[in-house]
């Protein structure tokens, strides 16, 4: 299950989700979409819905509690914003193990480290162009990982649980900054 809980506006990438939506929604994945916003993309998600019941559940409203139930119970967290200064949905589903799918702008690209089955690193997976199919492609990539090696899947949740965003980590960085100047 791959999530969306965003304002459905221009800001948040949605315009690449229509683009491509045939392809994310496959045999093998269901997409929840919780938020409210522009009703050009409220009816879309709609639309998806109708002609996708079993795929695309469209939640056209505002519920702090369904959100944290979706966090909870999906893999993925989908964000493919054009821009995002900060961003707390991403830190949300990192702290519950949602495996973030963003593109790489702003406080996205800052606090969603890109999988690297070479290292052994990442915390979600990345794209850095504003691009449906490389986007599509990132999709294809992290359901791969799901799919095909679960037990690569579960590190990349363990990292993301484990990611520190605290004032503490902060402050202690800015002390240490304070510290060599």
């Amino acid at each position: 299950m791959i999530a969306i809980i965003s304002r459905l506006t221009d800001q948040k990438g949605l315009d690449l989700i229509d683009w491509v939506m045939n392809g994310i929604c496959d045999e093998n994945v269901q997409l929840v979409i919780l938020g409210t916003g522009d009703a050009q993309y409220e009816n879309m998600f709609k639309h998806y819905q109708w002609i996708m019941p079993d795929r695309v559940s469209a939640n056209i409203y505002y519920s702090d509690d369904l959100a944290h139930k979706l966090y909870a119970a999906a893999d993925s967290l989908l964000m493919p914003s054009r821009f995002e200064p900060c961003g707390l949905t991403q830190l949300i589903a990192l702290r519950y193990g949602t495996v973030p799918i963003v593109r790489e702008t702003g406080g996205l690209k800052d606090t969603v480290e890109p999988y690297n089955e070479y290292e052994g690193k990442g915390t979600g997976f990345t794209f850095a162009n504003y691009n449906a199919h490389e986007m599509m492609d990132t999709i294809q990539r992290a359901k791969d990982v799901y799919y095909g090696d679960r037990r690569e899947w579960n590190k990349i949740v363990d990292r993301a649980m484990a990611a520190d965003f605290s004032w503490r980590v902060s402050a202690r960085r800015y002390e240490d900054l304070y510290r060599t100047l």
